[in-house]
């Protein structure tokens, strides 16, 4: 049986590695790893930190996860990365620990991460994300479901995108990306809705109309952000408003850092 760890992998003696796994040429894996069943490890990747794997990974040369963070507030307490099933996590991607005893850098299921790829510590990224080469994701930044990061870009640390968003190549993201829009630019803006996104997902053509009277409502009146929610109430009680509503009302708690603007003069579209 043709064996599935290469005899130059350094793997410590404590590692947790399904009989499954793969591991290539010079890989070396710490003390607190766990993988699960038919992930692949690729050459010289590092797997460091208490970092728990799932099922069916591909993780390809030069990628180190697990690192601890790069945060002047980690003081060498225990924390992790935690890591779903079916994510493809292409080359030299960096994915460190979190800051925190307990907490964790989580990366969710069937994820496609670029080469090049910086995940900062304590981030979420849910399911389904794809995310293209050289993005650099700061600390505590969470990335909902299906959104879409477009490459050579830099997000801001506490930013949250929301599902099924698109980030437009070379954007600079300071401030948080609604569901369902599209933002591009230096300084960014909200453009249009996700329209390629939307249909993708197989979102029918009466919420796809329902999300357009609701991306006018936002970013093309002058309605205020509480009249402007209040017609989005009108507007009926889909899913999609029910995330929508939810994404916007959270983004004004305190430690948010506020939704970044349309480009009109209405209270979605205030200037920087």
């Amino acid at each position: 049986m043709k064996t599935l760890i290469h005899p130059t992998a350094v793997i410590h003696p404590n590692a947790e590695l399904h009989h499954t796994v793969q591991v290539g040429a010079y890989a070396v894996i710490g003390a607190h790893v766990k993988v699960g069943p038919e992930t692949v490890i690729g050459p010289h990747v590092v797997l460091d930190g208490f970092t728990e794997i799932g099922e069916q990974n591909q993780i390809f040369a030069g990628a180190a996860i697990g690192i601890e963070p790069q945060d002047l507030k980690y003081r060498g307490e225990p924390s992790g990365v935690t890591i779903g099933d079916n994510n493809r996590i292409r080359e030299y991607v960096t994915i460190n620990s979190a800051t925190g005893e307990g907490e964790a850098t989580v990366i969710g299921n069937g994820n496609l991460l670029m080469a090049y790829v910086h995940v900062g510590h304590n981030c979420v990224i849910e399911d389904s994300v794809i995310i293209s080469n050289s993005v650099a994701i700061a600390g505590h930044v969470h990335i909902q479901s299906r959104a879409g990061i477009s490459g050579v870009l830099g997000i801001h640390q506490f930013v949250h995108i929301g599902g099924l968003a698109y980030v437009g190549g070379m954007t600079r993201v300071e401030r948080d990306v609604p569901p369902f829009m599209m933002v591009e630019g230096n300084p960014s803006r909200i453009r249009t809705l996700n329209v390629v996104g939307l249909k993708r997902s197989g979102l029918s053509p009466t919420s796809m109309q329902i999300l357009k009277k609701a991306f006018r409502i936002l970013y093309r009146s002058n309605l205020t952000f509480k009249e402007a929610l209040e017609q989005l109430e009108l507007l009926g009680d889909t899913e999609q408003l029910q995330q929508l509503r939810r994404f916007l009302l959270l983004s004004q708690m305190s430690g948010r850092r506020g939704l970044i603007p349309g480009k009109g003069k209405g209270i979605m579209n205030y200037e920087l």
